[in-house]
This record gives structure tokens, sequence and C-alpha cells, in this order.
């Protein structure tokens, strides 16, 4: 008798490491194809050195470096028309990229052109890069995808930044669309860019919409949306669970610290936006 209960309870301990063992294992329950491969998106292509926001050539080439594949870019049009990476305008944001001796005083926090745009070097020495110079930088990495972040969000400013997206876009591969992911900041957003594109991915991030989370979960379930992008401010376990149940998976931005990351992926968050970060996580997953 004694045998036979203690090979029940080996046999019992033995199914419950299985049953642990492919709890741990489980895959996620979403697709990890496009971007989804990738854990990790360095914010406005990455930090260099101490910097941050430089939406530059050489951020993009230090991160690519580390092993990033998906970057986020800032986008605003230029006085006259031109789609930029810069994240905005302004005296302050000036002085912070360190762009004070590229431009006249008047024009710190001027809008500027496109030509002024590339004159000034961010410090003095990084590359600031047009729209046009990121659909290059695509055909040379065929292994990269742009997250946009567009910084004018009024409905005739998207239409303007999304119809010169796709069409510079085009002009060099039109292959090159399906490595695009726009990001969205509200629910009528998503059928304005449709207009102009089918994008195989979009994300939704919350970081300006007023939807409740019950909204949220219901809008990006019954429209396809890729993933959704949300603050540590908006960042909770139900919600997080909710979108995840439902196949979507969560990006946490901007974080900087492995062990609020950390936090983050235990509550089950999928990805995150990272300046200096970028690239660390990728294939390393909670």
């Amino acid at each position: 008798m004694r045998n036979k209960l203690l090979y029940s309870l080996m046999a019992a301990g033995g199914l419950a490491i299985v049953l642990l063992l492919i709890f741990l294992s489980k895959p996620e329950p979403f697709e990890l194809t496009g971007f989804k491969a990738y854990r990790m998106i360095a914010h406005a292509m990455g930090g260099i050195e101490e910097m941050t926001y430089t939406n530059s050539l050489e951020a993009f080439e230090a991160n690519y470096e580390k092993g990033t594949r998906v970057f986020e870019v800032d986008f605003l049009l230029s006085q006259d028309d031109v789609l930029i990476a810069r994240h905005e305008w302004g005296e302050f944001f000036t002085n912070l990229l360190r762009q004070q001796e590229e431009l006249p005083a008047e024009r710190h926090g001027a809008v500027w052109t496109a030509a002024e745009f590339k004159q000034a070097k961010v410090d003095g020495r990084y590359e600031p890069l047009l729209w046009d110079d990121i659909v290059k930088l695509m055909v040379k990495y065929p292994d990269i995808y742009i997250v946009t972040d567009t910084k004018q969000i009024k409905p005739e400013e998207i239409d303007r930044i999304f119809a010169k997206i796709v069409e510079g876009a085009k002009q060099q591969d039109p292959q090159l669309l399906e490595r695009i992911v726009p990001q969205i900041y509200n629910q009528p957003m998503l059928e304005q860019i449709r207009q102009y594109y089918a994008f195989d991915s979009i994300i939704y991030t919350l970081y300006q919409s007023q939807d409740s989370d019950r909204q949220v979960i219901n809008f990006a379930r019954d429209n396809g949306i890729a993933a959704v992008t949300m603050s540590e401010g908006r960042a909770s376990k139900k919600l997080i669970a909710s979108l995840k149940r439902t196949g979507i998976p969560v990006y946490v931005h901007t974080i900087n610290d492995e062990e609020v990351m950390s936090k983050y992926k235990q509550m089950g968050v999928y990805g995150f936006y990272s300046d200096f970060l970028a690239g660390n996580a990728a294939d390393n997953p909670s």
C-alpha cells in the first residue's frame, strides 16, 4: 500500500511538473509576424550617446547595430510642406537638440523649411532625415519596420502626411508599404488613413485617446488592430490581460529601465518603446 501511495504521489508530482512546463512555455496568443516578431521599438529612432528625440541617421545606425529592427519616427510637415522626421517645433526643442549654432537666432522658434531642417545638424553633427531619406533606408535595410508618430493630427494634416508617406514609398518600391506601421490616435483616423493605403499592420496608441478600456478593446478587436500602445499611466493588469485574451499584444512607452521593463513583462506586456534598451530584449520572452 505504501509503495502504491508513493507511486501515486510521484506520478502526481511528475504530472504537475509537466503541466508547469507547458504553462511556462505556452506561446503568445497572437501571431509573431511582421513587426510583432520584435519586442523592442526604438523611440524616435532610438537614443544616441545621451541624446533622445534626434530622429537622426546616426541614431538609426547605432540602434540597428544593437539588433533593433523596428523604429518609431516622429513626423512633421515643414514650412514648405515637405515631410520630415522631427518631434516638434519651437526654441526649446531647438535648444534640446543643440541646434542653436546651426541657424540664426530668429529662426530657432520658427517652423523651418526643408532646407533649413537639413542644414541644422543635431548637436552639430547628426544628420536630420526627410521622409525620402527614410524610404531610402528602408530600401537599403530590407529587414526594418517604420512605426509612424505623426505629430500633427488635425484631419487635414493627417491627409497630407499620409498622402506623402504612401506616395514616397510607392515611388521607390510599393512593397515598402508592407513595412510601414501607422500609429493612430483615435478611432476615426483608422478609416482616414485607409483611404490612402490598406496597411498590413496598425497600432492604436492611447496617449491622446479618450476611449474607455472597453472601447479600446472592442475597437481593436473589431478592426484587426495589430497592437495597442500605452503609457505607464494607462497600463493596467486588467486592460493588458483583456487585450491579450483577444489576441492583441500590448506595448508600453517609453521605458529605459530594465527593472521597470521586467515589471511590465510580468503584467503581461509584450513589447516596449525605448531610447536606450532598444535591441536588448527583442528575443527575450517573459
